[in-house]
């Protein structure tokens, strides 16, 4: 009786493990195939609301709480080394003080990470390759302000096995995309992000379309103003991509933000799945914006 209890025990222990580490490549999937029967949570700089932004307890806590795919940035030390910070200056979000191009990761791990209100706080800069391994198999990762370390980024990538957890973006034309990363396309996710105020706005989307045709879209646009072109937008993608609109502050989502979320879910977020047709959303209210996702049947 002992010995088939213990085996059940590991039998359920190697299923769940495995049902874990298959979420990244379910989600992946879901991009890819362009599923539309449930939306997709970013945490922005891994929850920074939570614990320090861009910290491994801030990627821990969005694992746990279910987020979908966490945002990170990157940066480059003095030795080469890709590390996890969004400001390219240490005084904001650790002790330090300085560029981070000028100091050593030796240096730099030194350091104590800031929270959110400026003070001191437990933990350290992670390197990519720390963040990659924490996150391997649990969720997809997308890494911002990391297309000028493309070249640096994918021998990390591939030490650590997650470059089908990757998202990338940008705002490059579709040609120079081609031309400056064509050969990483078939390996990570790559999303145009197209400013709909701009003037270039119709003809990116057209290059996009015709040359690249990626899975998503990252849309911005200030205000309801000009609703007519995102909804435009929205026409034209059905079928052949998601959209992604960020809700961290109102002039990124035409005011159907965070903050909005606080006194209407219906009429931010709402607004954003329902009028825009919205499947990834980014915030920094992650639980809020998940317990609103699941009381409408729209994820797990």
């Amino acid at each position: 009786m002992k010995r088939a209890f213990l085996f059940i025990l590991c039998f359920l222990s190697l299923a769940l493990g495995t049902e874990a580490q298959n979420r990244a490549e379910i989600l992946r999937n879901k991009i890819l195939k362009g599923d539309t029967t449930s939306v997709l949570v970013v945490a922005h700089r891994g929850d920074w609301r939570y614990a320090p932004e861009n910290s491994l307890q801030a990627i821990e806590h969005s694992i746990k709480v279910g987020v979908d795919v966490v945002e990170l940035d990157l940066q480059l030390t003095k030795d080469s080394v890709l590390i996890v910070m969004h400001d390219g200056k240490l005084e904001r979000t650790t002790t330090g003080k300085g560029l981070v191009k000028d100091h050593t990761l030796a240096e730099i791990k030194q350091l104590s990470l800031k929270n959110g209100c400026g003070i001191r706080a437990i933990g350290k800069v992670p390197t990519l390759e720390e963040a990659l391994l924490l996150a391997k198999g649990k969720v997809l990762i997308n890494l911002d302000k990391a297309d000028r370390y493309f070249d640096l980024l994918m021998p990390v990538l591939e030490k650590t096995g997650t470059a089908n957890q990757i998202i990338m973006k940008g705002q490059k034309p579709a040609k120079d995309v081609l031309k400056l990363y064509g050969k990483y396309l078939d390996k990570v996710i790559y999303m145009p992000v197209v400013n709909l105020d701009k003037p270039d706005a119709k003809k990116k989307m057209e290059g996009y379309m015709k040359q690249l045709k990626p899975a998503a879209y990252e849309l911005c646009y200030p205000s309801d103003d000009m609703i007519a072109f995102p909804l435009q937008i929205k026409k034209d993608l059905k079928g052949k991509a998601l959209i992604w609109y960020n809700t961290l502050w109102d002039t990124l989502c035409g005011g159907h933000d965070d903050d909005k979320s606080l006194e209407d879910c219906d009429a931010s977020f709402g607004f954003l799945i329902d009028t825009l047709g919205a499947r990834i959303i980014q915030t920094d209210r992650a639980e809020h914006l998940l317990k609103y996702l699941r009381s409408r049947g729209l994820h797990e």
